[in-house]
This record gives structure tokens, C-alpha cells and sequence, in this order.
């Protein structure tokens, strides 16, 4: 099956990879989560070359992901912003960065450290269902897929 396939598939976590499924993708993403909207600013950030930069750029505004607006005329400059669609993707940004900081610890420590804007207290980042509550583990949940 080829990449560009995978957006039309039954399975969700394929469908979701084929919009967010490569390394450079989601740190444009991370980027635009930390204010950053400028192509140059980006490009520098991230150590990207421009045409994979622009092509990543292109799919996320394809995908309705971000949104281009112009912020000077002449020359023309555009800046990428979150539409509501990119912005749905922070709890999976969060649960990443979580996830690597316990599981893939780097020496010297993070980068990045989860803090509270009200108490600037470091958060623990739980995954609870909206309806009851509880708590989502492995131990508690069951993803049912439909017979074939």
C-alpha cells in the first residue's frame, strides 16, 4: 500500500498517520504549538531544507491542519497558523512529549517540561474518558474492530 493511500483506510491510526505520519510533519506542528509561524523561522528551528519544509507545509494546509495568511504584501511573506483541526492535535503533542520524557530520556534532560499556566507547577498528563472519568490504560479500554 502506498502513503498516499492510507487517508482513504477503514483503520483510524492509519488514516490519522497519513496526515501526521512523518517525522518533519509533526515537529512543523510542534513548532506552530510554540508560536512559531514563519517559514524562515521554522526552517532555522528545525534544520529542514526549504522544499521539504514547503512540502510539509503544503500537505498540513491541504489536510486543513494549518491555515497560510499573509502578514506582508510586499514581498509577499505568509505565516502558518493552527486551524481548530491542527489545534485538536495537542493532546497527542502532550501525550508524546510525556511519553519520551519517561521512556526515551536523553542525558542532560528535556527540552520540554509540561507545566501548569495557573499553579507553573510541572503536570502529569492523564488520558480520562470525557463521559465517566476514568482513566484510559491498556487495562481498561477494549478497541473492538468490525469483522472483515
Amino acid at each position: 500500500m502506498k502513503w498516499t493511500e492510507l487517508q482513504t483506510e477503514a483503520c483510524p491510526v492509519a488514516r490519522g498517520l497519513s496526515v501526521i505520519g512523518d517525522r518533519w510533519t509533526m515537529l512543523v506542528v510542534r513548532e506552530c504549538f510554540f508560536g512559531i509561524r514563519r517559514f524562515d523561522q521554522m526552517q532555522e528551528r528545525l534544520g529542514i531544507t526549504r522544499h521539504v519544509l514547503a512540502d510539509r507545509l503544503r500537505k498540513l494546509e491541504a489536510d486543513g491542519v494549518l491555515r497560510r495568511e499573509a502578514y506582508q504584501q510586499r514581498p509577499l511573506r505568509h505565516e502558518y497558523r493552527l486551524t481548530d483541526k491542527g489545534k485538536a492535535l495537542y493532546p497527542l503533542l502532550v501525550t508524546l512529549i510525556d511519553w519520551a520524557n519517561t521512556h526515551v530520556p536523553v542525558e542532560g534532560g528535556s527540552s520540554v517540561t509540561l507545566m501548569s499556566r495557573e499553579t507553573d507547577e510541572p503536570l502529569q498528563p492523564v488520558l480520562i474518558d470525557a463521559r465517566t472519568g476514568s482513566q484510559i490504560t491498556h487495562r481498561t479500554v477494549l478497541a473492538k474492530t468490525r469483522e472483515a
